[in-house]
């Protein structure tokens, strides 16, 4: 279930994810948030300080001496844990299926490729409050490269993924502007064996096709592997 929350709980979520670190975040905006998010449990003892719970995960933070939440060891615990706490994902596909991942930066839809007219199981970038944000990326990491920052989205994927037999992917952009580029890369360094069962990348205007437009595709492209 999405959450109605207000615009000021919205703005501190996404400023939380801030690059370079947000400044002057206050600690009450930070609780606030956090008791707002569906299915969270915070609560806080005498000192202050923070106990979250959601989905098996717990984090604890420490009231800060001032008003600002300026602690950027505990801000990046509360991305991670905000990250990880999201609501599981749909278990894997069935062995033997064949997948089609249609995919942009917004979200990745999963197909099964024997089936005409299948409903697509949706995958969405980390975004427990509905708002659907797109992909950050942090360009800290001295590169020059943009990085993807929530490994969540690719894991979710890597995770349906596991089973299939033989993998197709569709998608728009080239280089940083694609995810699905970004996914196969991601794939290839950390799930070999699912990049292994890629048989084609295809660079695709998704928006104007309908959904059985795109399955009907995938079979010609699957059929003489």
């Amino acid at each position: 279930m999405q959450s109605q929350l207000s615009g000021t709980h919205q703005r501190t979520y996404e400023r939380l994810f801030q690059h370079p670190m947000p400044q002057n975040l206050e600690w009450r905006e930070v609780w606030s948030m956090l008791v707002a998010i569906p299915d969270m449990q915070a609560d806080q003892d005498h000192n202050g300080n923070v106990k979250a719970s959601r989905n098996g995960e717990t984090l604890v933070l420490h009231r800060p001496r001032g008003k600002d939440f300026a602690d950027k060891e505990e801000l990046m615990q509360l991305r991670h844990f905000l990250d990880q706490s999201q609501t599981p994902t749909s278990p894997p596909a069935a062995a033997g299926t064949h997948l089609l991942v249609v995919i942009d930066h917004h979200e990745a839809r999963i197909f099964s490729a024997e089936l005409r007219g299948t409903t697509p199981h949706r995958i969405t970038p980390y975004d427990p409050f509905g708002f659907g944000r797109e992909l950050r990326y942090d360009q800290t990491d001295g590169t020059g490269r943009r990085q993807p920052e929530q490994k969540s989205f690719y894991e979710s994927i890597a995770k349906t993924l596991q089973n299939a037999q033989q993998i197709l992917l569709f998608g728009a952009g080239t280089g940083a502007s694609s995810a699905m580029e970004q996914l196969i890369a991601d794939l290839n360094k950390h799930h070999h064996d699912i990049a292994k069962r890629i048989v084609g990348s295809v660079k695709i205007d998704e928006h104007h096709l309908t959904d059985d437009e795109l399955l009907a595709k995938a079979r010609e492209l699957f059929s003489p592997v």
